[in-house]
């Protein structure tokens, strides 16, 4: 019977990484992804010692995955699990270099997110708010600020109630770097305001607690990003959208919609508080996919 050959230098590392991960309380799924990607590796390098893997090495192993078929993605992972490996390595004195770190990560598809139509978001907001919603009023004023001004959940939850320019119809929005900015509102968030500010005040005098924040939540306090999250899902599920659907997706639409109605992209970036131009034109993709999502399915010679 044939014996097994004695385990290489490198599946010795492996082997004591992973058992360190263990010890360092790493979840399950992230030490078994990494166990099966290095495996390979070690297959792939066989009896070689640590000083003999260079980079080139290790761009050979790249394209051995690609060989096998593997995405992108999985060939992407691997090196990340490489990577973090040779850190460890390094902070054990067993390497002096991360040879690793010299290989680019493959470019990955950047992936659209999918963004609710007009007629998807008028249904949201149709009616009354759903049974789900605890706080009706704050609620409905939470959807037309996020959707209506196309801000962030950080910064919707900053907004205080001074920051309200009622007579210029705008909003004061700190966002990131502490940068300051002016946001328009429309007549909806004018009517959901009139009825939240009078139900947030009874909940500040029932509570006997006083706040410059514009959302509150049922004690009081001022929302959590986190809450937001929440409620934003639980009521858009219960609208008829996806429950992939979260604060950030009703920024996108913002974005999206004011496009496809002719919004200039400068507009938007100021809108949206984008540093960048070309962070507001991932909108021009978003509204692109849409127009040709519309035209595979109505021309007739796309049908």
């Amino acid at each position: 019977m044939p014996t097994k050959p004695p385990r290489s230098e490198v599946e010795k590392s492996i082997d004591a990484f992973l058992r360190a991960l263990r010890q360092r309380n790493a979840s399950a799924h992230t030490i078994k992804a990494y166990a099966g990607d290095l495996e390979v590796f070690a297959d792939y390098i066989g009896p070689r010692p640590w000083r003999k893997i260079d980079h080139l090495a290790i761009r050979g192993f790249l394209s051995h995955l690609y060989d096998k078929g593997l995405s992108k993605t999985s060939v992407a992972r691997a090196l990340a699990a490489l990577r973090s490996l040779y850190r460890w390595l390094a902070q054990e004195g067993v390497v002096e270099q991360n040879p690793a770190a010299l290989v680019s990560t493959p470019k990955l598809p950047k992936k659209l997110p999918r963004v609710p139509t007009i007629e998807e978001m008028s249904t949201v907001f149709a009616g009354d708010m759903p049974e789900v919603a605890a706080f009706p009023e704050r609620d409905r004023l939470m959807f037309e600020l996020l959707y209506g001004c196309g801000i962030r959940n950080s910064e919707l939850i900053g907004i205080d109630t001074g920051d309200i320019r009622a007579s210029s119809d705008a909003i004061l929005i700190r966002g990131k770097g502490k940068k300051e900015r002016y946001v328009p509102f429309h007549e909806a968030v004018t009517s959901a305001l009139r009825a939240y500010l009078p139900a947030r005040a009874k909940v500040l005098e029932a509570r006997k607690r006083n706040t410059p924040a514009l959302l509150i939540n049922q004690r009081g306090g001022r929302l959590t990003t986190r809450s937001v999250g929440r409620i934003v899902k639980k009521i858009a599920v219960a609208k008829g959208l996806p429950p992939d659907v979260h604060p950030h997706t009703l920024r996108h639409a913002f974005g999206t919609h004011m496009l496809e109605e002719g919004a200039d992209l400068r507009s938007i970036q100021e809108m949206l508080g984008h540093e960048r131009l070309a962070t507001t034109q991932r909108y021009t993709q978003l509204s692109m996919k849409h127009v040709l999502e519309v035209y595979d399915k109505t021309h007739p010679r796309a049908k």
